[in-house]
């Protein structure tokens, strides 16, 4: 599975759409699961039966009689049916800091076969365009914009979870998260990443179960993170309603089907606090922040309850 997500921010009217496509190659050959979403309660999700990830770059595409998706760090279009649409452009991004040995997975990225791995590539930028959702109409203008990849050899794990925020009160700040169960053959622990673009630019990557523990819990309603590294501390409170989570579906590597896996909430509320040395450097809070707690059973049931 190769996964790619771009979540934008409209701080002004505190809404928030998600675009998100999944390409798996298995016996079947390469599908995509592909879904829009936005902070009024719409989802729409479609299985296209041919799809693409971007040679060389950032992005995926796939393309059937009746739904279409094309992502890229340029662009996003997506085409879900008559009350789902989303076109974007996207300027002056805010890409990963360059030269960083590793990316959001840490040292685990260098570890093959793996059943999860993780990237925020995309910290921040501008996102212009128009969303057509269950019968309303978003113009954005300069919205906040994220982007992230994630891939694997077996799909998801069993349980994770997962958090992105932006709409602080200042423009450049950016905080995400994602943790879970890794996995490679008969070894197995739990991991977290967590990231901070503070509003200076500077970039915290914490997640190293040697150098940089991020310890997490978690549950459906909050998500309470702490992490240091080398004189940096770093806490994270964050929560939602149960009663507002969308129910996400995720792929499942050769069944060419999605079931319901995610519990997720667009609009959470998200308190980050950021000390170096035992001095405050940054503290802020976003209103729009996008929370999410997976695993199979958990989000069928909930699926079923409001069936």
């Amino acid at each position: 599975m190769e996964g790619y997500f771009w979540r934008i921010t409209d701080p002004a009217t505190r809404r928030v759409v998600i675009a998100l496509i999944g390409v798996q190659t298995d016996h079947t050959g390469r599908w995509a699961l592909v879904g829009l979403g936005a902070s009024d309660g719409f989802w729409r999700h479609a299985i296209i039966p041919t799809a693409d990830a971007r040679l060389g770059g950032l992005g995926a595409r796939a393309a059937g009689p009746e739904a279409s998706f094309f992502g890229t760090d340029e662009r996003v279009v997506v085409d879900l049916g008559g009350d789902a649409h989303l076109d974007v452009q996207l300027e002056g991004i805010t890409r990963w800091p360059a030269g960083r040995p590793f990316g959001g997975s840490s040292w685990f990225q260098t570890i093959p076969g793996l059943n999860q791995y993780w990237h925020p590539w995309l910290l921040g930028g501008r996102a212009s365009g128009t969303v057509a959702v269950g019968g309303s109409r978003w113009d954005f203008a300069d919205a906040q914009v994220y982007g992230e990849k994630n891939w694997g050899r077996g799909g998801f794990p069993d349980s994770w979870w997962w958090g992105q925020a932006q709409g602080f009160a200042d423009a450049a700040a950016c905080v995400a998260f994602a943790g879970g169960d890794v996995v490679a053959g008969p070894l197995r622990t739990e991991v977290t990443g967590l990231v901070v673009r503070l509003p200076d630019g500077k970039v915290l990557r914490l997640g190293n179960p040697v150098t940089s523990p991020v310890r997490a819990h978690i549950g459906d309603e909050y998500w309470r993170l702490a992490g240091r590294s080398h004189g940096w501390v770093v806490s994270v409170e964050a929560g939602a309603p149960l009663s507002a989570a969308h129910v996400l579906p995720v792929p499942l590597v050769g069944e060419r089907r999605a079931v319901p896996g995610a519990i997720e909430h667009l609009s959470g509320c998200l308190h980050v606090e950021v000390s170096h040395r035992g001095r405050r450097v940054w503290e802020g809070q976003s209103r729009v922040a996008g929370l999410e707690h997976g695993g199979l059973d958990r989000a069928a049931t909930l699926a079923a309850s409001r069936e």
